[in-house]
């Protein structure tokens, strides 16, 4: 029997099955109902094709409980990202209407033509740190939600409101030294009564969501809290969105991916090169946040190094870019470092260098010349705490590209 290939559309409450040939020719289809037996049915359908390759549109979203049930099935899964299959379904000739059947088979389809599709693997301790993270993401929201709330209501009592960052007793304080008059100052009294006892509670849930995010950080066996900056809830963030490093072939691709790393803008014979506002912005965040932190402590490596760039002339956006492009190339480095104590193969190129003896590429990828403060740096350390402080040239001296970093 000749390899097929099966596109999963899913939904909440129902799924469409379509199978294509080597010829990408319809071959069957089912539509099953989410349900406890649809791994089974659908094992059983496809079993008239024993080499068979299922394809779900969305493996990491809507499609990842049936993804999953399927990879425990022992089927080979692959993840393909909905822009795929819908360039596939627009592009096509003949019949491009939308519905599941077409959107089923389009996924097949991608799957087969494109080389970005990666295997589902069944989850991990990564799964685990994203559902704490998130959580934890939801509360601070939610909390934040609750004191803008506040401060507005306060703005109605108190002359000029409550000026700064606002918390529950501070809230209660200003409350019992008000005296409302009147019924309409009454009810809004009352009302920003209930909030305090809101962010009480949102702040137990916090605090509860932070201890079980970094007991399960701890249990990661991670490096990347090494990484000054970087606490448990960063850390699970970067590694609850990641998952697998290994999809990333170096550094600049995981800068490209996180957002810190210029692309070119050009127009005409000036070459611009900018930040693009594309790829996952919370891992964007997480690396901001660490950056901001150690901008704040003096002593640090990353404040050193801010300085620096702000001495050279650069701005401050453009220092705190670098920082975060330094910041992102020693996080990749300990998801590499930790990949490799996790038993994976990382992907390598020609040019990362022997990563078999340092943490970081002895030889920085090619990369445009930006002119902007967001090239990749070839002195990094692994950690950028205090005290451990990375080798840095001689201003006498330029340094030389194949300068192996400190470690």
């Amino acid at each position: 029997m000749t390899a097929v290939m099966i596109g999963v559309d899913p939904h909440k409450g129902s799924h469409t099955a379509v199978v294509i040939g080597p010829a990408e020719e319809p071959l069957g289809e089912l539509r099953v109902r989410a349900s406890a037996g649809q791994v089974e049915k659908l094992v059983a359908w496809a079993a008239d094709w024993p080499e068979r390759t299922w394809a779900v549109e969305g493996a990491a979203g809507l499609g990842r409980l049936l993804a999953q049930q399927l990879v425990a099935a022992g089927e080979r899964v692959l993840d393909v990202q909905p822009k795929l299959a819908c360039r596939v379904r627009l592009l096509q000739a003949g019949d491009t209407n939308k519905n599941d059947p077409n959107d089923a088979l389009s996924v097949a389809v991608a799957a087969r033509r494109s080389k970005t599709a990666r295997p589902v693997m069944a989850e991990d301790y990564p799964a685990v740190l994203k559902v704490w993270s998130k959580r934890h993401r939801d509360l601070a929201r939610l909390r934040n939600q609750v004191a803008c709330r506040l401060h507005a209501v306060l703005c109605d009592l108190v002359p000029g409101g409550h000026p700064k960052e606002i918390s529950a007793a501070q809230a209660a304080r200003i409350l019992e030294q008000s005296s409302p008059s009147g019924a309409v100052d009454r009810a809004r009294a009352e009302l920003a009564a209930q909030f305090p006892g809101d962010m009480r509670r949102l702040d137990a849930q916090l605090r509860g969501t932070r201890k079980k995010l970094a007991a399960a950080v701890r249990a990661s066996g991670t490096t990347l809290t090494e990484v000054f900056g970087v606490g448990p809830v960063i850390a699970g963030t970067i590694i609850g969105d990641i998952a697998d490093v290994s999809r990333f072939p170096g550094r600049d691709h995981f800068a490209a991916y996180n957002g810190t790393a210029p692309v070119e803008v050009s127009s005409g014979n000036r070459k611009i090169h900018r930040l693009p506002l594309r790829g996952n912005r919370r891992i964007n965040h997480a690396i901001h946040m660490a950056a901001i932190t150690q901008i704040r402590h003096r002593h640090s490596d990353g404040r050193a190094y801010y300085d620096k760039k702000v001495t050279e002339g650069k701005t401050h956006k453009e220092a705190l870019r670098s920082l975060k492009r330094r910041i992102s190339d020693a996080i990749f480095a300990c998801l590499l470092a930790d990949a490799r104590r996790a038993g994976q193969r990382p992907a390598r190129t020609a040019r990362e260098g022997n990563q078999g003896t340092t943490l970081t590429p002895a030889r920085p990828a090619h990369t445009p010349n930006a002119g902007s403060s967001d090239k990749p740096l070839p002195d990094l350390g692994t950690t950028i705490r205090p005290g451990t402080r990375a080798a840095t040239p001689s201003p006498s001296k330029p340094a030389s590209k194949k300068t192996r970093p400190a470690t």
